[in-house]
């Protein structure tokens, strides 16, 4: 089954924010921007063990990505044919797919963002999150519907499950920067 409007749509927005050069495609120097931006804007060197699990991961879920599309190492996708994969390897999945493609990305943001060394994120801390990669989030609406315990700190679990949600088109608390 295809992606509905929603879920093709949010498709569409991850694909945009990942293509740094506005080529139409995306290949690993996308990602790796990506992932660059983020670590500069939490002002960590990117030395730093930290700015280096997350300078990775993103690259190697691409990397995952592209294999699991049918595609060369190397190779760039299209937005179709990142819609399609995505769809594939996470949507069609639900929870476990997002959980095996998403959950690298998540804990190295996690872990980048977590000043208080506790594993989790605060609502401090996911502020600083939101403005690193999307100043025009409304991160208390966004916390309050990602923690779904209510504790008052977000887990790797919970923000892949809030992120598949919102791929899914289950809920509308934006998050990792669309």
């Amino acid at each position: 089954m295809p992606p509905t409007g929603i879920q093709q749509e949010r498709l569409h927005q991850r694909f945009d924010l990942y293509d740094a050069d506005r080529d139409g495609r995306i290949d690993r120097s996308d990602l790796e921007q990506e992932a660059r931006r983020i670590v500069r804007a939490f002002e960590e060197p990117e030395s730093s063990p930290r700015a280096q699990a997350l300078l990775t991961a993103y690259p190697q879920m691409f990397d995952y990505l592209t294999e699991r599309g049918g595609h060369a190492p190397g190779s760039a996708m299209t937005k179709d044919e990142f819609v399609a994969v995505a769809h594939q390897e996470m949507l069609q999945h639900g929870p476990a797919g997002f959980g095996r493609v998403l959950r690298p990305s998540i804990r190295a943001m996690v872990d980048l963002c977590d000043t208080d060394g506790d594993g989790q994120v605060n609502p401090a801390e996911f502020r600083t999150w939101l403005k690193a990669i999307s100043g025009d989030i409304d991160a208390e609406a966004a916390f309050s519907a990602i923690d779904a315990d209510g504790d008052g700190r977000l887990t790797v679990d919970e923000l892949v499950a809030a992120v598949g949600r919102y791929h899914a088109g289950e809920t509308d608390a934006p998050l990792l920067g669309v």
